[in-house]
């Protein structure tokens, strides 16, 4: 089973990037929620887990957790996301909530992670395994780096949902449509959706998601890798629908626990695991490459005094922005393509060159950085790679776009129209003929307008550009 392709990859790095601090309030009180239930959690079973330097968070995304293990526990360690942007865009986090330590910041592969045999003493996942297909793979990597007696430590991950006619998958609250809202609120929108509301939204960036595994699934897992383990389970009780029913399975439960109730409804699972051994003495991380591994030839790495990693065989990593990008070579290449002839991504500068007309002001922060259109924009791209290529447009529409549609037409002729039925981001993606330059009109529909703004919008664009035909 193939991990992960090239594809899914570059999503979740478009992904994360877009995401990370792109709307800042809101994404600061999330992560502030999560590292209260995280931090909870640990603290609940600290005897169990015991020291946590060095630590390795993976899928860390801007890292917010790691900054909490690093100042709330004060430990030592790394934040890895396969994401280099999020992580540079954590830094903010840092400034933000006044911390004095960070992590030591590493862009790589959870199943291919760039540390060395039994280097590390913890390590935690939140909220990322389930994008594996192969989420054996990760653990296989996981037990690799632990130390003997290291703990694995991972939560908010799905639990297979029983009792759901798994129609379709649904996205966030905010943007539900009326009718899904009030199934929300009485608790019965889980009984017909696909395992986890709000999936959609990454699965339409091209994002996996494996939302196959049960408790017996994942318990099955853990015993494979590890030698004792500690569980807990939150299970949702979003109003009357799933409160009767939550309730009747724990009395149904002969321990009056909540797992019943896990298989029934779904939820979340929290796994603290401990790897066979006996634990060695503490290592500071000051001199952190002894703890790291080349991802090309998995030999050692040094640093040189102007901060780059170095391996004999060539392969090289710099400090950029605070972060070590320690992906292998090819990979590195093609998910971090920089300022290139086929890319108009608003969050770099130069894309202002592939515009040609109708787009308003740049807008947004950090990796969420986009401009509105009216009814129509005109944008180039050229050709880099061979072989055959599909058009990907990044967009977002507001509710007064909605419903609506977005027509593409390429070098002159349609390519594709897309309804709108939501509010919120939005993918479209179509194929294109083979040209070495396309020149890309978007025409978009309901015009609309605001008081305080004499620009006509319709919907706004934060990136253009060609992938590889899947």
């Amino acid at each position: 089973m193939e991990t992960q392709p090239l594809s899914v990859k570059r999503a979740q790095v478009e992904f994360h990037n877009f995401a990370s601090l792109g709307e800042p309030e809101r994404n600061l009180r999330i992560y502030g929620e999560e590292n209260t239930r995280r931090g909870t959690i640990i603290r609940a079973h600290r005897e169990f887990i015991g020291q946590l330097s060095p630590f390795l968070e993976i899928g860390a995304n801007a890292g917010h957790s790691s900054y909490m293990l690093a100042n709330e526990f004060g430990a030592e360690g790394f934040a890895l996301d396969l994401s280099a942007d999020s992580l540079r865009h954590g830094r903010a986090l840092q400034d933000l909530w006044g911390f004095s330590r960070a992590p030591v910041r590493v862009a790589g592969d959870a199943a291919n992670l760039p540390f060395a045999d039994g280097s590390l003493r913890f390590v935690c996942a939140f909220q990322m395994l389930s994008q594996f297909m192969d989420i054996e793979s990760v653990f296989r990597e996981v037990h690799r780096v632990l130390q003997p007696g290291g703990i694995f430590f991972f939560a908010e991950e799905p639990l297979k949902r029983l009792l759901s006619l798994r129609l379709y998958r649904c996205p966030y609250y905010d943007t539900m449509k009326p009718w899904e809202r009030r199934l929300y609120d009485w608790g019965l929108l889980g009984y017909i959706v696909r395992d986890v509301i709000g999936a959609h939204q990454e699965e339409s960036f091209g994002i996996r998601q494996n939302h196959t595994m049960g408790l017996k699934d994942w318990h099955a897992l853990v015993q494979k890798y590890f030698v004792a383990q500690e569980y807990e389970v939150f299970v949702p009780e979003r109003g009357w629908g799933e409160r009767i029913m939550k309730r009747a399975a724990i009395r149904l439960d002969p321990h009056r626990s909540e797992w019943r109730a896990a298989r029934l409804l779904g939820g979340t699972l929290a796994a603290i695991c401990k790897k066979a051994g006996t634990r060695p003495p503490t290592r500071s991380i000051e001199n952190f490459e002894i703890f790291l591994r080349c991802p090309n030839c998995h030999g050692s790495l040094e640093r040189d005094a102007s901060e780059t990693l170095r391996c004999a065989c060539g392969y090289e990593a710099e400090n950029e922005g605070g972060v070590y990008n320690l992906l292998p070579s090819a990979e590195r290449s093609e998910l971090y393509p920089g300022e290139r002839d086929d890319i108009i991504d608003f969050s770099l500068p130069s894309h202002s060159a592939h515009l040609i007309e109708g787009w308003y002001d740049l807008e947004g922060v950090y990796g969420n950085k986009y401009r509105w259109i009216g009814e129509r924009a005109v944008a180039r791209l050229g050709r880099v790679n061979g072989g055959p290529q599909q058009l990907r447009i990044r967009c977002h529409a507001s509710p007064q776009g909605v419903p609506g549609e977005v027509r593409a037409i390429v070098n002159g002729k349609l390519l594709e129209t897309w309804k709108l039925d939501r509010t919120g981001l939005f993918i479209l993606e179509a194929e294109v003929p083979d040209a070495a330059e396309y020149v890309i009109e978007l025409r978009a529909s309901p015009a609309w307008t605001v008081p305080t703004d004499d620009r006509t919008f319709t919907v706004n664009v934060s990136q253009i550009r060609l992938v590889p035909r899947a």
